[in-house]
Formats: structure tokens, C-alpha cells, sequence
């Protein structure tokens, strides 16, 4: 943490004999004054970076004196800045130090100034490195999953997506190295995730007031997925990973490399991923006999993956300006996702076994960072993207659904030169969007959304404080000209009801709809360094949302939810004699506007840290599914007259409809880690949500509470790590859900390193539910179907140069 009076002292008390003009030399150490080698210093305001050597040196040439920051980061210490006052002869001798400490501290890539994990007024989690690396999965939900507050709503493995604090869908943003990842992951659980975590070089989950320069879709947060497909340093590097699992066979092999030709960069990257159908606990040993059931996998949740991606940049004195192309191709089992036809038993097993989906996605990059030595623009981040996004859901040979999602978006970011010790800038945000989803499930119709937005970014030192302000103001225009409002034929299970709509049908006609919003946005936290070693954060936010276009527009069955889902643009009708069970909506269409306290405690520094976060939502406005108590036929399914199945109500699909209510989300998160020897370390994690409407009642699939333990050696040759998490029992449910058991689940990795050809190499295994737990994940829409897989070992090698 700065401190800039006593970074004043110290460089007023040094000796400049005879220095060369505007270079800055010395060192870094840490508080025992060792010296810290391989620290990675950084000049703001340019494209300057370098290491220090092992005696932990560093020569800085500047082009001319004045003020300069420098930021320092290092393995296991605490990233820091100094801003320091450079004369007309230079600096000689400086000793800089940065203070060890039990916590991972990362810095974060999504946010426009320098700013680690324990500097953010709100909490931010990074994953990178290793722990990355023996955490990547083949979904970005299941790679988060054990992060401290994010969650999985695990989709059997294949389609899987994080949940930030009991929100997931529209309301967390899901980005590829700053952009849109331009799928169609927000609209539905079965929809995948177009990023790679095998790749990535860390992925961040923030929250807070650098939300703002993403737009409204992030009020519940950001998943940044960084990786290096611009590069930004002529370093010639390279590292791959081969990986098998036992648990769905999987066979995983990826590899990245970069290098330059004088000023040009080159990055390429590519992986393959291939699976079947997991296992769960307790499978059998032996085949099942014919017409038995087989419960030992999960069917429909094998999957197979390919991508690579190639990336230059032109690396320029003030900075980069790069292009890179990715390509994605991706077809994963849709496990529940199934249909039985009047066909015989073999028939119906293999049409079952044949739905899956085949996506594609074609992605184009441009991003630059410019520094300038003006006296009011310090710096210009551009940012702009393609993305042209396809999958079909293919269902016994056939096409049966395609969705489709051609978007551009462009961000620029201009940052001002400090002014009073303001540091900050302006956000200019465009993006548009052109959905469709065409075919027999396509519950909404095609949409065209377009968001304009002017965000704003302020933040001061005030001594041992730190303030961080925000705004944001946005245009929202979704439109759409194929909606439709099917005459549905509704029945309640309720014997006193009269929520019985029959009708002959009718030719539907098409209607054209157009919705504009005006979200304003506004936040303000400050991180106080209150004592040596511990800070205090607090943040205070106003968010609005205008709903996205599948909850306005929807209106049909929902396979990957087992639901039929009706949009806020459509209303039960009050009238429930009348024909029609819902009608258009003439009220007018309300924004969600969240309203969101944080108050985080950090100790540091030194071998016992922690990370301490409470957090309370107010949302009004909330858009959720609520359940109207009515059903309807699900025309896809075609039990046989008279069946049992039929008098159970297996045929028929829960009708839930789109409303805002009030809404109230509260709860904790909690990191504790204690470095018990030099090589040891102990973590402990805890976190809780709490999720409810305001007049009564539960928000559906809330995560329940849920700690962990990991003991963790790190020595020279070897690592290993053992973790123990416990999920307790969710019974805060809402209607139609059902009580979710407690469980525990152990895993453990081992690493052994080793050098070969001039390379540093890693054999590991990995194991994952070690005790063969039957699991059920109550944020999961396949609960009841798919359980988390059943132990897993995994061998693995990986190498860099």
C-alpha cells in the first residue's frame, strides 16, 4: 500500500553521487531485507517492464525527469506502487520494499489502472498459474467452482457456468480478455460458454466500481478470461499440457507460444478436448442385462473440443496495437435434453443418446494501449470485437434447433493525466447483438439488441485512503419483429382452479415489438490502509438493468430447463374465464435497479492472512421465473394413452412466467490462510447467500452454505494439496423445488518437477472426489438427473520454455 510521506523521506535522505542523468537505480527487497529476485517492475503511463535481477537490482533509463510511478510485483509479497520525483540527475540507490504475505495477490488485467486483489474497494478473486492449471475443467463454471463466493449451476459437465453470489444468466457478464465472449451461455443453462480454460493465462471474477466500464449486463459481476493472444513483450516463450482423465476418459492436449520478430509479436495457441459420458458413484461393475437400466453414467454428457488462435502485435515505445483470429468448435452432449417417440425400446435409447449440440464460433480481436506524454491524455485503451457465434442442437441426425449470435462491440477508454492526485478517465461503450434462435425449441424469437454507453472512473490517494468513484449512463434499444403469442392451452393441477384455456387453433400473426432503456449506474468504495499490514474496504453502488431480450421476449418450451418460459412483455390475463391464459403486457416495462453494500477486512501481510467479506443487495425490480401453478402439454413428448407416466404429470412442462419483485440477497465470504512452515500452507474457506423475495418467499437453485480446508506443500521438487469441502443442506426453496441433501467431497493434487532439454516440466495427478460421494448440486437445473461425477483420477504433464 503507498504511502507517499514516507516515500518522500526515504528518497529526500538519498545520496546522488555523480547519477546518470534521469536513470533510476536500486533495489528491492523484502521487510527482512533480502533481496526479492524476479520481482516484475512496471513504469505507468508506458510500455516499460522488466525484472529484477537476483541480488534484486534494477536500472530504470527514463526519457526525462520528473514524477514517475513504478509497480512492483513479486511471488508470495504484496504488489505495491511508489511514485517517485525524479531530478534532472537522476535517482541513485533507491531500496524498495515489498512485504511478504500469506495470500495469492495477482494483479487484476480487466481493471484500467494497476490494481492487485487487496487493493479493490470490492472483493476480487484471481485465478492463474498453477492453481489454475490443476483447476481448468472443461467448463468455465467447473474451472471457477471452488473460488471463494462463485459457484457452478453444473450442467452435467458440459455446459456449466459460474454463479457469482446466488446470480448467473444476464446478470453476470462473461468476458474474453475485456469483450463480450459473444455466446449464447446467457440465454440458457445448456448453452456453453465459448471460453477456453486450458489456455487462459488467469481468469478474474470482480466486482465493484471497474463493473461500470462493462455496462448493466454485469450488476452481479464479471468473469474475465485473460490469455495471451495479443501479445504485449517481445519475450519468446512457450508451454503446453497433456492431460487424461478417469472419470469420462478424457484426453486433453493444449499448447500456447509466443516470440517477435523485432517490433512484431507472434502468439498462437490450440487445444483439443475430448470425453464421454462421465461416471457417478457407485457404478456397476458389470454390463446391464437387457431393458435394465444403466445408472452408473450420465448419458449424454460426453463432448469433444477444438480451437486455436493466431495473434500479433506491433509493440510501440508508448505502448501496442494488436489482431488476433479465434476459432471454436465445440459439440457436447445435452444430457435430459430427450424426447420419446412412439418407437421401440432400442429406438427410443438410441435417438436419446444422439441429441447434442455442435457449435462454432469465428472470433476477431483488435486491442491497443497507447501512453502519451500530453499534458491531459495519459493513455487511450481500445478495445473492439467480432464475433460470429453458431450451435445447433441436433436431434437424431437432424437440425431440431439453431441459435445464432453475430455481435460487434467496441470500447475505448481515455484516461486523463493525474490532476490534484485524480487519477482516472472516460469509458465510451457501444455493443450490439443479432440473436435468433429458429426451429422446434425456439422459445424466443430472433432480437436485435444495441447498447450505447459513456462510463466514468475517478480515483485518489487521500494519505492512507483510498477513493474510487463511478458513473455510467447507457442507451438500451432491443427490438424485435417476429414475436409471437401462441393461444396456449394451460391447466392447473389444482382442483379449485379455473386456469383450464382450451381453444381450436389458429393462425399465429407476428407482431413487432421495440423497448428502449436508459440504466444509470453510479459507485464509490475506498480501501483504507488503517494500520501496517491491513486495510478496510467499503463500497456503496447503484445499478439499473434493462431486462435482456429472451426475459422480455420469450414465449415456449425451455428443454434445458424443463419449463415453459413466458416473458415480461406478456401478462396473465386477470380475465381467467377468458380464452386466452396471457396477453400482451401494457404497463410499462420496469428496470431492475440493484442497490449494493460491501464492507471487506484484509490482513496482508506476514505468514497469517485473511480476506473477510460481507455484502447486502437490495434489488428492485428483480426479474425471476415465477412459477404461475399452471402447466402444459410438452408437445415434444408423446406417452402412450393411459400410461402411468401420464397420470404422473412426466408429459407436461411447469409454465413459469417473467416478473420483477423485490428482491433481498445478503451473506459472507471468508479466506483464512496460515503459512505454518516455509513450505506449508493451511486454507480455509467459507461463504453463504442468502437469496428471497421481499414479500415472502425464496429465489429458486440459491447455493447453499458451504466451507472448505486445503493443506498445501510447496517445495522445490514436489507440491501436493488436499482439500476437504462440505456443502450444507439447502431447504430454502421455492415452489416446485426440492430439499437438497448436504455432502462432502475430498480432492488432492501432486506435482513433481523436474528439468529436461532445457525445459521446466510437471508431472501430476489429480484426484477429485476421492470418496466416490454421491453429490446433488442444488443450483443445478439437472439436480435430479445428473449428480457430480464420481471419482476421478487424472495424470497429467506439463512443460514451459
Amino acid at each position: 500500500m503507498r504511502k507517499p510521506h514516507q516515500l518522500a523521506l526515504a528518497v529526500a535522505a538519498i545520496c546522488c553521487n555523480a547519477a546518470v542523468a534521469q536513470q533510476v537505480t536500486g533495489k528491492i527487497v523484502d521487510e527482512q531485507g533480502l533481496p526479492v529476485s524476479n520481482a516484475l517492475v512496471s513504469l505507468a503511463g508506458s510500455n516499460t517492464e522488466f525484472k529484477t535481477a537476483a541480488d534484486g537490482s534494477f536500472n530504470l533509463q527514463l526519457k526525462k525527469a520528473g514524477t514517475v510511478e513504478l509497480h512492483a510485483e513479486a511471488d508470495k509479497s504484496v504488489h505495491k506502487n511508489w511514485r517517485l520525483q525524479v531530478p534532472a540527475e537522476g535517482l541513485n540507490g533507491l531500496v524498495l520494499t515489498l512485504p511478504t504475505t500469506a495470500l495469492e495477490v495477482i494483479d487484476v488485467k480487466a481493471s484500467p489502472f494497476h490494481a492487485s486483489a487487496v487493493e479493490s474497494a470490492m472483493p476480487v478473486t484471481v485465478l492463474s498459474g498453477e492453481k489454475l492449471k490443476m483447476n481448468q475443467a472443461a467448463t468455465l463454471g467447473d474451472t471457477l467452482k471452488n473460488e471463494v463466493g462463485v459457484h457452478s449451476n453444473f450442467y452435467g459437465s458440459v455446459a456449466s457456468s459460474p454463479i457469482i453470489r446466488g446470480l448467473d444468466g444476464p446478470r453476470v457478464l462473461i468476458t474474453q480478455n475485456g469483450l463480450d465472449a459473444g455466446d449464447a451461455s446467457r440465454v440458457g443453462p445448456d448453452h456453453s460458454v465459448s471460453a477456453e480454460a486450458s489456455t487462459a493465462e488467469q481468469i478474474e471474477v470482480l466486482r465493484g466500481p471497474a463493473t461500470l466500464f462493462y455496462g448493466s449486463g454485469a450488476i452481479g459481476g464479471v468473469v474475465n478470461v485473460v490469455d495471451q493472444r495479443i501479445p504485449t513483450s517481445n519475450e519468446t516463450k512457450a508451454s503446453y499440457l497433456l492431460q487424461r482423465e478417469s472419470v469420462n476418459n478424457e484426453k486433453l492436449a493444449s499448447a500456447a507460444g509466443q516470440t517477435a520478430v523485432g517490433q512484431l509479436a507472434l502468439y498462437a495457441d490450440v487445444f483439443h478436448r475430448e470425453n464421454d459420458s462421465y461416471k457417478i458413484p457407485g457404478t456397476a461393475e458389470t454390463e446391464p442385462e437387457a431393458g435394465e437400466e444403466q445408472t452408473g453414467r450420465v448419458e449424454n454428457t460426453q463432448g469433444e473440443a477444438t480451437g486455436y488462435t493466431l495473434g500479433s502485435s506491433y509493440l510501440l515505445d508508448n505502448g501496442y496495437v494488436g489482431l488476433s483470429f479465434g476459432r471454436l468448435d465445440r459439440e457436447y452432449g445435452i444430457p435430459g435434453h430427450h424426447h420419446h417417440h412412439e418407437e421401440d425400446a432400442a429406438e427410443q435409447d438410441e435417438a436419446a443418446e444422439s441429441v447434442y449440440a455442435d457449435m462454432s464460433q469465428n472470433r476477431v480481436q483488435l486491442l491497443s494501449e497507447l501512453h502519451f506524454d500530453h499534458s491531459w491524455i495519459s493513455g487511450l485503451n481500445s478495445r473492439l470485437g467480432y464475433t460470429d457465434y453458431q450451435h445447433a442442437e441436433i436431434e437424431g441426425g437432424e437440425v431440431g434447433t439453431t441459435f445464432t449470435n453475430k455481435s460487434e462491440e467496441a470500447r475505448f477508454e481515455l484516461l486523463h493525466r493525474e490532476w490534484q492526485d485524480w487519477k482516472g478517465g472516460l469509458s465510451l461503450h457501444y455493443k450490439h447483438s443479432d440473436f435468433a434462435a429458429l426451429g422446434e425449441e425456439a422459445f424466443t424469437p430472433p432480437s436485435d439488441s444495441k447498447m450505447l454507453a459513456l462510463g466514468w472512473m475517478e480515483e485518489k490517494h487521500f494519505g492512507p485512503v483510498l477513493l474510487q468513484l463511478g458513473a455510467r449512463v447507457e442507451q438500451v434499444k432491443i427490438s424485435a419483429t417476429d414475436v409471437l403469442l401462441p393461444e396456449l392451452e394451460v391447466h392447473s393441477h389444482d382442483e379449485d382452479a379455473h386456469d383450464e384455456h382450451e381453444h381450436d387453433s389458429a393462425e399465429l400473426v407476428p407482431f413487432a415489438t421495440e423497448h428502449k432503456f436508459t440504466p444509470n449506474s453510479l459507485s464509490a468504495g475506498l480501501v483504507w490502509d488503517f494500520t501496517e499490514g491491513y486495510n478496510l474496504g467499503f463500497s456503496l453502488s447503484r445499478s439499473e438493468r434493462a431486462p435482456s431480450a429472451a426475459e422480455l421476449l420469450s414465449f415456449g418450451a425451455h428443454a434445458g430447463t424443463s419449463s415453459y418460459e413466458i416473458g415480461a412483455l406478456f401478462v396473465r390475463n386477470p380475465d381467467q374465464d377468458a380464452e386466452d391464459a396471457f396477453v400482451l403486457n401494457t404497463d410499462p416495462i420496469n428496470m431492475e435497479t440493484a442497490h449494493n453494500l460491501d464492507l471487506t477486512l484484509r490482513k496482508i501481510s506476514d505468514d497469517f492472512g485473511f480476506v473477510l467479506n460481507a455484502f447486502y443487495n437490495q434489488v428492485d425490480n428483480y426479474y425471476y421465473q415465477a412459477n404461475t401453478g399452471l402447466f402444459v402439454e410438452n408437445a415434444e413428448e408423446h406417452a402412450d394413452e393411459g400410461t402411468e407416466a401420464e397420470h404422473e404429470h412426466s408429459d407436461e412442462l411447469p409454465v413459469y412466467l417473467f416478473q420483477p419483485a423485490d428482491a433481498r440477497l445478503h451473506g459472507f465470504e471468508a479466506q483464512l490462510v496460515w503459512k505454518l512452515a516455509e513450505d506449508w500452507t493451511w486454507t480455509n474457506q467459507a461463504d453463504y447467500i442468502r437469496a428471497r423475495l421481499k414479500d415472502g418467499g425464496d429465489l429458486p437453485r440459491t447455493p447453499p452454505l458451504r466451507f472448505s480446508t486445503e493443506l498445501a506443500y510447496q517445495g522445490q521438487w514436489f507440491s501436493s494439496d488436499m482439500r476437504l469441502t462440505h456443502y450444507g443442506k439447502q431447504d430454502k426453496l421455492e415452489a416446485l423445488e426440492t430439499e437438497t441433501a448436504g455432502y462432502t467431497v475430498l480432492d488432492a493434487n501432486l506435482n513433481y518437477y523436474f528439468d529436461w532439454a532445457d525445459q521446466a516440466m510437471a508431472l501430476y495427478l489429480k484426484g477429485s472426489n476421492l470418496t466416490d460421494r454421491e453429490a446433488r448440486v442444488h443450483s443445478s437445473f439437472l439436480k435430479d438427473l445428473a449428480p457430480l461425477p464420481g471419482r476421478s483420477i487424472g495424470i497429467g504433464i506439463r512443460g514451459e520454455f
